[in-house]
């Protein structure tokens, strides 16, 4: 059974720092990417950034400049720093896995920033 778990979630002011970290467990084959999206109530979840397996990463332009996406694979987890938050980041943060086969997603962290 795989397990996503996210944490680094909280409350920050504007300007401010926040890494989330989401640790895998279980047995996952064949990773193509990781992921980050983000969902405020009553929108679509959003995607953030992406890193394949082969450790290119990419970003939406809403957050270009100011996240960083990044993993360990000893740990087998996946990082996401974001620096210089606004209050539109302010959202429930998910990872998700991405292999051949199947598709994995975390329950979610609750990033606000206050203005």
């Amino acid at each position: 059974q795989v397990q996503l778990v996210e944490s680094g979630g909280g409350l920050v002011q504007a300007g401010g720092s926040l890494r989330l970290s989401c640790a895998a467990s279980g047995s996952i084959f064949s990773i193509n990417a990781m992921d980050w999206y983000r969902q405020t109530p009553g929108k679509q979840r959003e995607w953030v950034a992406r890193i394949t397996s082969g450790g290119i990463t990419t970003y939406a332009d809403s957050v270009k400049g100011r996240f960083t996406i990044s993993r360990d694979n000893a740990r087998n987890t996946l990082y996401l720093q974001m620096n210089s938050l606004k209050p539109e980041d302010t959202a429930v943060y998910y990872c998700k896995i991405l292999t051949t086969y199947n598709q994995y997603w975390g329950q979610g962290t609750q990033v606000t920033v206050s203005s």
